[in-house]
C-alpha cells in the first residue's frame, strides 16, 4: 500500500468502503465512506501495529485532518495505526450537500436520507472497515463527544468487533428523552454564562450594548442574512471549550466601531453560528437521543421554562449545543433543509441503539474521561450509564473542558493506560 509522507513524521493512506445507505436493505442505494489511516513515520512495518479508530464528534463532523504531528494524534501513533473515520455524510463520505437535497425530489426524501445517518449506521460502517482492514480481528476505538455515543453503540451492536474502547467527553446519556436531555443542559448554560461574566465583568455591559444595536435590525451578515438575538445567542456555543471564554470576550471587545457592528465580528458570527457547512449536525441533532417518540424540538419547548434565555432580556444569554427551529429560517444556506427538519421533528419511530443487557455485561474494557464541568454531556448522566456497563470506568476530571482530548494529549495517554491496565 502506498503512503503519503507529505506531513513530517506522518505517513498517511487512504480507504474506501461502498456502504448501504439503509443496512437493512443491503441491496439498495449505496454511499461512499471515507477513512483516513495515520501512522508513524517511524514504523517500518505498520501493519503490524493494532489499529485504533476514532469516532468523530458531532453528529455531522468530519474527522481531524492533521497538518503536522501534535496533540492526541502524535501520541497515539506512537503504538497504534490511526483510522480517521469520515462518519457518513461527513468530509468525503458522500456529505450531504444542497446539490444532494435537490436531486432527492422531495422533503420526504431528504428526511428519510437523513435519518440513516445515527449512530447504529455509523457502526455498521466502521464494521465493514474492521472487515476489509483489519481481517475481522477485534480493533480498539476512540470516541470523542458524540464518538462516545457510537462507541455505546458499538458495544451494543458488535463488541465482537472491539478490543478496547476510549471515550472522551462522550458517554451518553441512556434511558434519557430530548426534553430530559436538555432540561439538564439549559442549567449548564445559564452557569457557564455565571462563570463567563464572573471572570470578565466588563461583557455584562458590552453584551448589552451588543443586543441593542442587534435589535436595530440594521446589521446584515456577510452571506447576506440579518444579525438577529439569535444569531449572538448562538455564540455560547464556545463556552463549553478550553479557550471559549476568552474568544468571545475578544470577540466582543471588538463588536462595536461608531455605533455599528464591525465587518469583523458580523464575519465571525457568520463562521461561528452557520450550519450549512455540517447540516447533519442541526438535522439529527436532537434524533440521536430518541428510541422512538418524536423529539419535537426539544431543546426550544424546555427554553420555554429558562426565563434567562428570553430573546427579549437585558442581558442575553449566550447559547450552545442547542439547535432550534430558527437555525433553518434565519440562515438562508439551510432552507432547502428546513421541511426535512420538520419531517424529522415530529419522527415518532426512531429505532433502538442501546442493548441495555448487552452493556450491562460488556466484558470489552471501556475507559471514559467524563468532564465534570462538561457543559455539552451531563456528567451525572455520564456516571450513572459507565455504572451500569460492565467492564467501563470513569476517570472525573474538572480540569479540562469538553476539547479535554484536542486541548491535552495526556487525557489520550492516561485513557490508554487505564484501558491496558497500567493506570
Amino acid at each position: 500500500m502506498a503512503y503519503d509522507d507529505g506531513i513530517p513524521g506522518l505517513r498517511l493512506a487512504d480507504h474506501w468502503v461502498t456502504a448501504p445507505l439503509d443496512h437493512a436493505n443491503p441491496t439498495g442505494e449505496t454511499i461512499e465512506v471515507y477513512a483516513r489511516e495515520v501512522v508513524g513515520a517511524e514504523h517500518a512495518r505498520p501493519h503490524e501495529l493494532p489499529w485504533l479508530v476514532f469516532l468523530q464528534g458531532g453528529p455531522g463532523g468530519a474527522s481531524p485532518r492533521p497538518v503536522r504531528r501534535e496533540g492526541w494524534i502524535d501520541a497515539a501513533v506512537e503504538r497504534y495505526r490511526v483510522l480517521l473515520l469520515d462518519q457518513r455524510g461527513t468530509g468525503r463520505s458522500t456529505p450531504l450537500t444542497p446539490a444532494r437535497v435537490t436531486a432527492m425530489g422531495s422533503d420526504e426524501a431528504v428526511a428519510a436520507y437523513a435519518g440513516h445517518h445515527r449512530a447504529d449506521a455509523i457502526v455498521r460502517d466502521a464494521e465493514l472497515f474492521r472487515e476489509r482492514l483489519a481481517d475481522g480481528a477485534r480493533w480498539s476505538t476512540i470516541g470523542q463527544s458524540y464518538g462516545g455515543f457510537c462507541t455505546f453503540v458499538y458495544l451494543s451492536l458488535a463488541p465482537e468487533g472491539l478490543e478496547r474502547c476510549l471515550v472522551t467527553g462522550g458517554v451518553p446519556p441512556i434511558g434519557l428523552t430530548a426534553e430530559e436531555v436538555y432540561r439538564r443542559t439549559w442549567p449548564r448554560i445559564v452557569a457557564k454564562n455565571r462563570e463567563h461574566h464572573a471572570r470578565w465583568p466588563g461583557d455584562r455591559d458590552r453584551l448589552r450594548e451588543v443586543a441593542a444595536v442587534v435589535r436595530e435590525g440594521r446589521s446584515v451578515l456577510p452571506t447576506g442574512d440579518p444579525m438577529t438575538v439569535d444569531r449572538l445567542q448562538a455564540l455560547g456555543i464556545a463556552f463549553g471549550m478550553s479557550t471559549g471564554s476568552a474568544e468571545i470576550h475578544h470577540l466582543l471587545g471588538d463588536a462595536i466601531a461608531g455605533g455599528q457592528l464591525t465587518p469583523g465580528f458580523l464575519a465571525a458570527v457568520a463562521e461561528r453560528t452557520a450550519m450549512v457547512t455540517q447540516p447533519l449536525f442541526a438535522l439529527i441533532h436532537e434524533p440521536i437521543y430518541s428510541e422512538g417518540p418524536a423529539t419535537a424540538w426539544a431543546a426550544e419547548r424546555v427554553r420555554a421554562d429558562v426565563p434567562e434565555a428570553a430573546r427579549d432580556a437585558e442581558d442575553v444569554l449566550l447559547i450552545g449545543e442547542i439547535i432550534e427551529p430558527w437555525r433553518f429560517v434565519q440562515e438562508s444556506a439551510m432552507h432547502p433543509y428546513a421541511a426535512a427538519a420538520e419531517i424529522l421533528a415530529a419522527r415518532a419511530d426512531w429505532g433502538s441503539l442501546y442493548d441495555r443487557e448487552r452493556l450491562s455485561d460488556n466484558e470489552v474494557p471501556v475507559c471514559a474521561a467524563v468532564y465534570y464541568d462538561d457543559m455539552y454531556v451531563d456528567a451525572h448522566a455520564s456516571l450513572d450509564v459507565v455504572g451500569r456497563a460492565g467492564r467501563a470506568r470513569a476517570w472525573v476530571t474538572n480540569q479540562y473542558e469538553h476539547d479535554g482530548l484536542r486541548a491535552d494529549a495526556e487525557v489520550f495517554r492516561r485513557l490508554d493506560r487505564m484501558s491496558r491496565g497500567l493506570a
